[in-house]
């Protein structure tokens, strides 16, 4: 009879977890910025929620997402520190947004490229609180209790937040002038159309690469119009003869997969507002782009 009741209590436990999950891994992404890190950060919500006293849990999902939260903020922590001696710009992970838009959160906010990456300057407790705040919608009384902070404390972290994407961030473009925008860049990227890139980037554009270290990836950011222009048209002959390009989902924009040989090799999004392109960022680190890549609709999964 014991051992039945175990296996009962672990089987509820275990329908608790996988009802929760999304969420879980919606808020650990967001916090890390890695896909990877956030799939390490759940499993060890898995074995927490195990050997948690589960009959004192009156919430399963916000008990998860409590422990969730405080493992990412602590992986942050030493992430930041990993990133400094990171070879090159540093860009988050893409995630395959075409089967879950918002990803396990009550809405799609801090989710696109830029937004995460922009997140990277706050610290790890403004960067969750700002999360638990607009892309799941939690009240700032659970944000509190999360971040084991004052109520008044959580909306300064939240207000930190949304200052900081404020001053460093346009009002974004609708998804139809982002696709438009970014295949007319596309077009000129592959022709090494001078006048075409020029007409299509903001003043103050600057272009990212994370290659992780890669030979041949840019390892400093390229800023300006005319500088990133210049820059694509050098790099047009030796990049895209050969390739193919295939048109993809990525957190919740659409985004271009570069392949040579059948490999790989890139995944180009940019961020648009009134302005035009105002960042571009070429995906190119091996370990970064191979999750994407497998996910099950991705570009090689379907």
């Amino acid at each position: 009879m014991h051992a039945d009741a175990d296996t009962d209590s672990l089987d509820e436990a275990e329908r608790e977890f996988l009802a929760a999950r999304p969420q879980l891994f919606g808020v650990a992404y967001r916090v890390l910025g890695s896909a990877v890190e956030a799939e390490d950060i759940v499993q060890e919500a898995w074995l927490r929620w195990q050997n948690a006293d589960r009959a004192h849990v009156l919430e399963p999902t916000a008990f998860l997402t409590t422990v969730t939260a405080r493992l990412a903020i602590n992986l942050a922590r030493s992430a930041r520190v990993r990133r400094e001696s990171y070879v090159g710009p540093w860009l988050p992970e893409p995630v395959d947004t075409s089967t879950d838009p918002q990803v396990g959160a009550e809405r799609a906010e801090a989710l696109e490229l830029a937004v995460l990456f922009l997140l990277e300057k706050l610290n790890p407790i403004e960067r969750a609180a700002y999360v638990l705040r607009e892309a799941f919608d939690y009240p700032y009384a659970r944000i509190a209790d999360v971040l084991e902070t004052s109520e008044a404390n959580a909306r300064q972290l939240v207000s930190r937040g949304r200052k900081h994407l404020a001053a460093e961030r346009r009002q974004r473009a609708g998804t139809t002038d982002h696709r438009r925008l970014l295949e007319v860049f596309l077009a000129a990227a592959q022709k090494g159309d001078l006048a075409a890139l020029e007409n299509v980037l903001a003043a103050d554009v600057v272009s990212y690469t994370d290659g992780g270290g890669m030979r041949g990836a840019s390892r400093i950011p390229v800023v300006g119009r005319l500088h990133v222009s210049r820059y694509l048209v050098a790099f047009a002959p030796r990049f895209w003869p050969g390739s193919e390009v295939r048109w993809v989902e990525a957190n919740g924009r659409p985004a271009v997969v570069v392949s040579s040989g059948g490999e790989v090799v890139a995944l180009l999004s940019v961020d648009v507002s009134a302005e035009g392109i105002d960042r571009i960022m070429w995906m190119m680190n091996p370990a970064k782009l191979s999750p994407y890549v497998a996910s099950p609709t991705g570009p090689c999964g379907d």
